[in-house]
């Protein structure tokens, strides 16, 4: 073997001795990496479970409300006409037993009227031309809106008041 080939063959086997030290350095820094990455997804995922349960149940409750507004516009009727009966009694326990559902998921009606109109919590159905009401203010609420916690789970439809001309 000439000197030449035997300085090859040295120069050959150092880096396949120093390849795996540097692969083991890299696969352990990788390792190290994806391990802090998972922590922060299972932290991210346990942070976030809880919301995303209550937003679940937002949806049922949000099926519910057509519901909830017939026998409100019932329940109100029925006071007014039939207070005494057998029928109001059932209506009022229904009505009650609504509201406790309610309460109970964080639920509460937005109350827009003679407030100034809030674009993220109202609809504007239409205008009314009204003496001595400023401009923007909700005059006539059309279908009562509600929030869960801090989020509008359906606006409130409101007429506005607008100057007469």
């Amino acid at each position: 073997m000439s000197p030449d080939q035997a300085k090859a063959e040295e120069t050959k086997e150092e880096p396949k001795a120093e390849a795996p030290k540097e692969e083991k350095e890299n696969f352990y820094d990788q390792l190290v990496r994806l391990k802090a990455e998972f922590e922060n997804y299972r932290k991210r995922v346990d942070r976030e479970k809880p919301e995303l349960m209550r937003f679940g149940r937002a949806d049922v409750l949000l099926k519910l409300l057509p519901i909830f507004d017939l026998l409100h516009k019932a329940h109100e009727q029925i006071q007014a006409d039939h207070a005494e009966t057998e029928l109001a009694k059932g209506m009022e326990l229904i009505f009650k037993e609504f509201q406790k559902i309610f309460k109970e998921e964080g639920v509460t009606m937005m109350e827009p009227a003679g407030k100034p109109y809030d674009s993220s919590k109202q609809e504007v159905l239409g205008t009314v031309a009204k003496d001595g009401a400023e401009e923007g203010v909700v005059v006539d609420v059309l279908q009562n809106g509600f929030m869960v916690a801090d989020r509008v789970l359906r606006t409130a439809k409101v007429r506005i008041a607008k100057k007469e001309a």
